[in-house]
This record gives structure tokens, C-alpha cells and sequence, in this order.
């Protein structure tokens, strides 16, 4: 009996020091930003299922955020009332410019009216980008995977509950582009989605999360007024809006663990 107890002790110890459960929320006044990339199902034996959640799982997040009175931001009205959004702000962010936004996340959003950003981008059919990272990463999984085409850009941008963003034009690695290039695929992809969409493009997302001061100070130039990152946590009340923070929602994550990432940030184990 006392190893069985010894053991059930040792399984709390571990549960508690991954998850963190007790400690207290950071500030429910300062706005979370989510990180998402797809939201379909799995496939079996793939290399980036951590990217793919679940249309149920993401119904679930939805659901119980509206349910915990959450306030659905973009990431442009995030930048433009900061600091006078009310308790429970969150901005939901999806990477890239999947078809799965548009066939699964969307109804979604649509149905509990939770607003959204997407970041395309521009070139992005059959381009396997995850190779720009890790040159291994050359299985063509990514570049398999439906994209947006333009029209359907377009039609989320029209919604009223998507903001369209810029991911670059080819999903670039900057930290291998000399500063021409970098900033050809900042303004580049800006222009071309301006003219995609007919409305303004603010907002900005880091390929890959990879950068530098120097590509921070180009965004700039290229006109943006945001721009997230792939750092974990929550932004102070005074951040900077070239480099937020996300909170990674992953497809591996279970209700729970997506909970307490909102409250506290990050997986803390």
C-alpha cells in the first residue's frame, strides 16, 4: 500500500510541476495573443501534427472561451486600443494562410463571432518551406497541405472577423537575406496583399519566429505597425509592437493544458 502511495505522490509531484496548475494567472488585463497554424485532423506517423488541431478540439477553445467571457480581438485592434481592452482580451492568430482556415477554423470563428488574424503568404502553393528552417525537413509535408487561393483570401478578409496579415512573400528565413531581399519581402508581400484584399495590411508575423534587431527595423520601414513573434507568454502593458508574444496552442495539447497556457502563458514544465 505505501509504494502505491509513494507512486500516486510521485505522479501529482510530476503532473503539478508540468502544468504548473497552481500558480496564480498573470493579469487577466493583459491581452493574450494565440499562435495556430491548421485546424483539421491528424495524420498518421506525420512529422507536424503539433501544428494540426482538431476542428472539435478548436470548437472546444472557441466555446469555452466565449463561455469564460472572452473578448475576441484582431491583431490591428489589439495594437490600436491597447491598454483599454477589458479583462480577458484575446487575439487568435493563424500562421501561414492554410485551406483549412477557411473550411474549418472559419465556420467556427463565425459561429461564436470570435475574430481572427491570418498571416498568408503571398507565394505560398507548392512551396516546402519548412526546408528554409532545417534542410532536412524535406518530406513535402507542408507544401501537400491545401493553401488559401486569392479569392478566398479576399472573401475572409471581407468577413468583418479576419484580418488579413503579412507572413512574407515566400515564407522566407530573413536571417539568410541581406537586407534588400528582407525588405523586398516585407514590402512585396504588403503591396500585393493591400491589392489582394482592398483593405490596409498593419500586421506582421516573423517566418519561423526567426529574427533580428535589423529585420525589426525593416518591418518598420515596410509599414507595419505590429508584428508577432514566436516567443511564449504575455506582453507587460507596455510592449513592443514589432515583437509580441504568443501563446503556442498546440495540436497535441489537451483542454486542460490549453487552459492553463491562457492563464499563464506558457507550458511552464
Amino acid at each position: 500500500m505505501i509504494y502505491i502511495v509513494l507512486i500516486l505522490l510521485l505522479l501529482v509531484i510530476a503532473f503539478s510541476y508540468k502544468y504548473a496548475w497552481w500558480k496564480p494567472a498573470v493579469d487577466w488585463k493583459k491581452p493574450r495573443v494565440l499562435m495556430y497554424h491548421m485546424v483539421r485532423q491528424h495524420i498518421d506517423g506525420a512529422k507536424f501534427n503539433k501544428l494540426r488541431v482538431k476542428p472539435e478540439e478548436f470548437e472546444k477553445q472557441v466555446a469555452w472561451m466565449k463561455s469564460e467571457g472572452f473578448h475576441f480581438v484582431t491583431m490591428q485592434e489589439l495594437q490600436d486600443d491597447w491598454g483599454k481592452h477589458p479583462e480577458k482580451t484575446v487575439a487568435i492568430t493563424f500562421d501561414d494562410g492554410y485551406l483549412d482556415n477557411l473550411e474549418h477554423a472559419f465556420p467556427i470563428l463565425e459561429k461564436y463571432q470570435a475574430k481572427a488574424t491570418i498571416y498568408v503568404v503571398v507565394d505560398r502553393h507548392d512551396r516546402d518551406w519548412s526546408t528554409y528552417k532545417k534542410a532536412h525537413h524535406n518530406s513535402g509535408e507542408l507544401a501537400r497541405e491545401p493553401k488559401l487561393n486569392d479569392e478566398q483570401v479576399k472573401q475572409l478578409a471581407a468577413s468583418g472577423l479576419v484580418e488579413i496579415g503579412s507572413h512574407t512573400m515566400t515564407h522566407a528565413n530573413l536571417d539568410k537575406l541581406n537586407d534588400e531581399a528582407c525588405l523586398s519581402e516585407l514590402t512585396q508581400s504588403k503591396q500585393q496583399l493591400e491589392e489582394m484584399t482592398g483593405k490596409s495590411v498593419h500586421s506582421f508575423a516573423y517566418p519561423f519566429g526567426i529574427y533580428s534587431e535589423r529585420d525589426v527595423g525593416l518591418a518598420k520601414q515596410a509599414g507595419y505597425t505590429n508584428a508577432v513573434t514566436t516567443i511564449e507568454g504575455i506582453d507587460d502593458f507596455s510592449p513592443d509592437f514589432m515583437q509580441l508574444r504568443r501563446i503556442k496552442i498546440s495540436g497535441k495539447d489537451s483542454m486542460f493544458a490549453v487552459k492553463l497556457r491562457l492563464k499563464l502563458g506558457k507550458r511552464e514544465g
